[in-house]
């Protein structure tokens, strides 16, 4: 069991989001953060920094095994970023994913220093504060809220997860898929990494924290997602992993999203758009 950090309250955000038909591949904003608008990013020494700092983030990471993290800038002025792609994505549709989430980031958190951009394939994160090898605890969840799974197969899909969670550490790039028969109920299909600047132990943790946090959440549903600053999770009950576009027979695939915040100083702010 996790041991969670309780010295700060824990932030419960909810949002209901239509998404029609669920592709595999489709390369989705799934969420956003920006921090406080502070005035000093209009300088151009940040705005240096930063335009830098991206261009190395979207020419590095998609031929880095989809990742890569660097610093830019002196002193106060540094700034902080990485980019991930899913483990399974092509180097073209990283490098897309890439440049989408830069300028989403650019774009809708123009004026914040923090910035942390979810797409269906990628992960982009930028600071003025030093966050590398740090487990950020924050995650969202996506769930189906109006197809819920059998229960037998329920019970043995959080198993599955657990144990895909602890096999990730484990992997080289600490990302894993895997494969659940359910018999007469169908197949289900997991994956999961972390982001590959924190240790293996706190991948473990992390993962970890995930399950237990949204587990009545994701419990009795056919279709979620989990993401997170440090790791993400994924469970679905059709192949839509290595880009290969399938749409799923769950209903009208309608997903709400659940936010959870732990331990951070300010209030996050997750935006969905399709």
């Amino acid at each position: 069991m996790v041991d969670f950090d309780v010295q700060t309250s824990v932030v419960f955000l909810v949002f209901m989001l239509s998404l029609g038909i669920f592709r595999a591949d489709r390369n989705l904003n799934s969420g956003l953060q920006c921090s406080d608008a502070d005035n000093s990013t209009s300088e151009s020494s940040f705005r240096v920094n930063l335009d830098n700092l991206l261009g190395l983030l979207t020419e590095k990471g998609p031929s880095s095994n989809g990742f890569f993290k660097a610093t830019v800038g002196r002193k106060s002025g540094r700034i902080y970023g990485l980019m991930q792609c899913r483990g399974d994505v092509s180097a073209e549709n990283c490098a897309n994913c890439t440049r989408e989430s830069v300028a989403v980031a650019l774009r809708d958190c123009s004026k914040s220093k923090k910035v942390q951009v979810w797409f269906t394939w990628c992960f982009l994160r930028y600071s003025n504060e030093h966050f590398f090898g740090v487990w950020d605890q924050s995650s969202a969840a996506i769930v189906n809220e109006t197809n819920f799974d059998n229960a037998s197969v329920v019970s043995r899909g959080l198993v599955f997860m657990n144990e895909v969670a602890l096999t990730v550490p484990k992997q080289p790039l600490m990302f894993h898929t895997a494969v659940l028969d359910a018999g007469q109920f169908g197949k289900r299909y997991g994956m999961a990494q972390c982001t590959r600047d924190i240790s293996r132990a706190d991948c473990s943790r992390c993962l970890d924290t995930q399950l237990m946090t949204f587990r009545t959440t994701i419990g009795n549903k056919r279709a979620w997602e989990v993401y997170g600053s440090s790791c993400s999770m994924w469970y679905h009950d059709y192949q839509f992993y290595s880009n290969i576009s399938i749409t799923t027979n769950d209903g009208d695939g309608r997903l709400s999203f659940h936010g959870v915040a732990i331990g951070l100083m300010a209030v996050l702010l997750f935006l969905f758009v399709p």
